[in-house]
C-alpha cells in the first residue's frame, strides 16, 4: 500500500472508498463517496465522504468545498425523488461525536411526524441580548483571523 497514509489504512471510510470494505454505495466521483449508513436514523441515510482522508470540515481544502457540498445538495435531491421524503436532515460532527475519524456528511431522509424533532439536543434562549452580542463579536473576530487555532 505504497502512498496511502497511516491514517488512511485503518479508517473504516478510507476502507471503504478504497473498496477494502463493503458498502451499498450510491454516489461515487472523483472528489467523494456517499454510501448507507450501516446504522441508519431512517432507512436512505446516506454518509458522504470524501476520498482523501480528512478528518473534519476544517481539515478540508477550499477547494475540496465545493464538490463535497454539491454532492450534498444532489442526494437531498435524490433522497426526496427516490424515497418521496418530504426533505432531508443534513449534519456534520468534527470530532465530538465523529464515530469514524474522517469528515462524513451525514443526510437524513425526513417526513413530517418522523419524531426527530427534539432528537439531537436541548434548545435554550440566550441570557441577554448582551451575552448573545458579546459571543457573536467574539466568534465574529475568529472567523476574520487569518489562521485557526486549536
Amino acid at each position: 500500500m505504497t502512498g496511502i497514509p497511516a491514517s488512511s489504512k485503518a479508517c473504516t471510510f478510507c476502507s471503504i472508498v478504497a473498496g477494502r470494505l463493503p458498502a451499498h454505495v450510491v454516489l461515487s466521483n472523483e472528489t467523494c463517496v456517499a454510501f448507507l449508513d450501516a446504522r441508519p436514523l431512517f432507512p436512505g441515510h446516506v454518509l458522504l465522504v470524501p476520498r482523501a482522508h480528512r478528518e473534519t470540515l476544517a481539515d478540508l481544502p477550499p477547494d475540496e468545498v465545493a464538490p463535497l457540498f454539491t454532492a450534498a445538495q444532489s442526494l437531498c435531491q435524490a433522497l426526496e425523488t427516490a424515497l418521496g421524503a418530504d426533505g432531508t436532515f443534513v449534519a456534520i460532527n468534527n470530532r465530538v461525536s465523529q464515530s469514524v475519524p474522517h469528515l462524513h456528511v451525514h443526510i437524513v431522509p425526513r417526513r413530517r411526524g418522523d419524531g426527530l424533532r427534539g432528537f439531537f439536543w436541548p434548545r435554550h434562549r440566550y441570557a441577554s441580548e448582551a451575552e448573545a452580542a458579546a459571543l457573536a463579536a467574539r466568534i465574529g473576530s475568529a472567523v476574520r483571523a487569518p489562521t485557526l487555532t486549536r
